[in-house]
């Protein structure tokens, strides 16, 4: 487990000293460019590419995410975040992933604290201290608060053979777990609903919840997947006081989210996705001004001038329904004209009547009588 301190009440990361003006006053002499070159990240992606089929999903060529921070990743629907996220903590396969054949340039590689993550399954990500929530809760309804948040901690005592048999060990360990769960509950004001069934929770609980459930693991980095998605307003600023309070005592936080106030309140840097490639990086007070993500939101082509009603003159007016008059007396001729030729306007050929259309029907059930009677 990582060591910890405490200051003020909270549990604080050994050596970590958050200061939030030193930490944007390092971040605000790096490039606004995507794939920017971050002082400390806690995470380097590259060449990471998901297709399905024939459409890319994803491709991200360059990205780091700085440590200590808390960074946005913002997008139009469909830009291919969440996706992102999946192939970051195990839960889906990059199609640039290394092979047996193939493990040179141009293969995805993402590594996380100095260790690759690349075909890692989603367990070790966890263990290795990147854990992750997402847009739709997952905790277990017909568990209780309290054993949905005992699931999340390490160090099971049943995943060791030997503390598992000595029941003074596995019994201390269950201890540890548990006065942590307990912590953690009352620190997100669900102690007093530990032992109701998760799923009588409101959906702002749920959030909360899961988010509890992933601290079990003290990790070093936490995945936020839409955390205010179907919250009650009245939990959102206590979910946005729980994130900032991670970052303060040493977690990265890396979040997807709609609500732009919301990113603009609490985000030291915010990353910029559009059709699964990363388009633009920044501090939130400027990254919105950004041409590309002006573009990504809205499309490359919103400021065009459509017209201005204005032109529309008497005359113009006049002109154009000159020309929808002349269209409709060319249809009325066309007409005039298959219909004399025993055709079905718009239907049959000159000579030629369409077998489906109700002369020719007729013709042929006289035709088929003919043939009976004789």
């Amino acid at each position: 487990m990582s060591e910890t301190t405490t200051t003020g009440g909270r549990a604080r990361k050994a050596g970590y000293d958050y200061d939030r003006d030193v930490l944007r006053g390092k971040l605000g002499s790096v490039d606004r460019t995507p794939g920017s070159t971050k002082p400390d990240p806690i995470l380097t992606v590259d060449n990471v590419v998901r297709r399905f089929g024939g459409m890319t999903a994803v491709d991200v060529g360059h990205v780091e995410v700085q440590r200590g921070a808390i960074t946005a990743l913002i997008g139009p629907n469909g830009a291919g975040k969440t996706t992102f996220f999946n192939l970051l903590t195990g839960f889906d396969k990059a199609s640039s992933a290394p092979t047996t054949f193939n493990r040179g340039d141009g293969t995805a590689k993402w590594v996380f604290n100095g260790k690759p993550m690349g075909n890692v399954g989603a367990a070790k990500v966890a263990r290795a201290g990147m854990v992750r929530t997402f847009q739709l809760t997952k905790a277990l309804s017909r568990l209780t608060v309290m054993q949905n948040m005992l699931l999340g901690a390490r160090d099971q005592p049943g995943e060791n053979f030997f503390v598992g048999i000595i029941p003074p060990l596995w019994k201390a360990r269950e201890r540890e777990i548990t006065a942590k769960a307990e912590d953690l509950l009352k620190r997100f004001k669900l102690h007093e609903k530990k032992d109701d069934y998760a799923g009588s929770l409101s959906g702002g609980q749920r959030k909360l919840l899961e988010m509890a459930r992933a601290l079990m693991s003290d990790p070093e980095m936490i995945m936020l997947d839409e955390p205010m998605a179907g919250v009650n307003p009245a939990l959102t600023q206590s979910l946005l006081g729980h994130i900032q309070s991670l970052r303060d005592e040493g977690t990265t936080v890396l979040f997807v989210e709609h609500d732009m106030h919301m990113v603009r309140h609490i985000s030291d840097w915010v990353i910029v996705m559009a059709e699964g490639k990363v388009v633009a990086e920044g501090p939130a007070d400027t990254v919105m001004d950004d041409q590309a993500v002006i573009d990504a939101y809205l499309g490359a082509h919103h400021d065009t001038d459509l017209g201005d009603d204005a032109l529309l003159t008497d005359a113009v007016l006049e002109e154009l329904e000159q020309e929808v008059a002349a269209e409709d007396a060319a249809r009325a001729d066309d007409a005039t004209s298959a219909s004399s030729a025993g055709g079905v306007p718009g239907r049959d050929l000159p000579g030629e009547p369409d077998p489906s259309t109700p002369a020719a029907t007729n013709a042929a059930d006289d035709q088929q009588t003919g043939d009976k009677k004789a």
